[in-house]
């Protein structure tokens, strides 16, 4: 596994904004920041002799940017011409991908990170058919990019899954059946545990994927899917939580579970910086309490995609409050349905939440 470089404390009196913080990169003496350019990875050769190593450590979350407002469909589906799998660099080792509406209406997220000895794909999108929905060749495409960057023949890569039981979340999978140099974590619950080393302990304990000094934790979160788990990346701080958070209509398979992964999830952030809560969909509006409705090939209102940590109490709370209810709540970020239908409607409005009319022009 290749070493990574030391990191080098930033000189006294330097700027803590986002571009000049104590973060590895930002340091103008590392080897790969030659003198006039940018003090990022971006200011690496283009065709580096030796693999360039990243420190993936630092004092705050790397910094990274996320689209304010996604592609969201089109009335008529078969018009749209937007790309069929949106990306979004966040930073340069990490890049979040989302569906297209119209070629599947709960347009999912994936997310791709890279460490010094290898890449991680979160989940695989809710259709298999490569013609229509390219994660193969997309992810193929930022990797070859990546690699040509950092000097590297090979990248190694991981894909693990939210959960295996949802077909949103795992079903473009096939599309990387026989793929080289490429370790897929199984789809059944026990060969997932297995493979974890959570086998005897689950749902307590966490497994880990080493991407090379960038470790990323498995934390076991039950409720939404007998099989679900989170990610929570240190180099950025996000926790990937897939259909347990998210803004949106979050249906509950097993109140107890859901209530005790919340109340692991909020032990956990008490104890390791957490900045954004990155869900695997989002069917909530900008207004808040209001969610599209299922189906919908256009969302013209959503909201954005980011979470902040402070809404695992807010669900907890409410999941707290739902439990043993065949009842649907509505908070302001998501709503949670707890034994009833997925298109169920409510007319208890909470008190604390603005009730906002949307206009729907189509």
């Amino acid at each position: 596994m290749p070493q990574t470089t030391s990191q080098t404390a930033a000189p006294s009196g330097a700027s803590q904004s986002a571009a000049a913080r104590p973060y590895p990169n930002g340091n103008v003496d590392m080897g790969y920041n030659p003198p006039g350019v940018a003090n990022t990875d971006s200011a690496l050769p283009l065709h580096p002799v030796d693999p360039v190593t990243h420190n993936y450590t630092a004092e705050d979350a790397a910094p990274g940017n996320i689209a304010f407002r996604w592609i969201h469909g089109s009335e008529v589906a078969a018009h749209n011409r937007d790309p069929r799998v949106q990306v979004v660099q966040y930073n340069e080792d990490t890049h979040i991908m989302r569906q297209n509406v119209c070629v599947h209406w709960e347009a999912p997220f994936t997310y791709l990170l890279f460490g010094n000895a290898g890449a991680l794909l979160i989940d695989c999108g809710a259709t298999a058919n490569a013609q229509f929905y390219p994660l193969r060749a997309t992810v193929d495409a930022l990797i070859a990019r990546w690699a040509q960057a950092r000097g590297r023949d090979t990248v190694p890569l991981t894909i693990a899954l939210t959960s295996g039981e949802d077909l949103s979340q795992n079903a473009g999978l096939v599309q990387f059946a026989g793929r080289s140099d490429t370790t897929i974590v199984p789809k059944p619950p026990g060969a997932m545990k297995a493979h974890y080393g959570l086998a005897q302990s689950w749902p307590g304990g966490t497994g880990s994927i080493d991407l090379g000094d960038r470790v990323i934790e498995v934390i076991p979160t039950p409720g939404t899917h007998k099989d679900g788990v989170s990610f929570y990346d240190p180099y950025c701080d996000i926790l990937f939580t897939g259909d347990l958070l998210f803004p949106g209509r979050i249906n509950i398979s097993n109140d107890g579970d859901f209530v005790a992964s919340l109340e692991k999830l909020r032990r956990f952030v008490a104890e390791k910086p957490v900045r954004w809560i990155l869900g695997g969909h989002i069917d909530s509006m900008f207004v808040p309490g209001k969610t599209h409705r299922r189906f919908m090939t256009f969302k013209p209102y959503e909201r954005v995609l980011e979470m902040g940590p402070e809404v695992i109490d807010d669900a907890l709370s409410a999941a707290r409050e739902i439990r043993g209810q065949d009842k649907m709540l509505i908070r302001a970020d998501f709503s949670l349905l707890n034994g009833v239908s997925p298109d169920a409607r409510t007319r208890d409005w909470p008190e604390d939440v603005p009730n906002i009319s949307v206009p729907f022009h189509f």
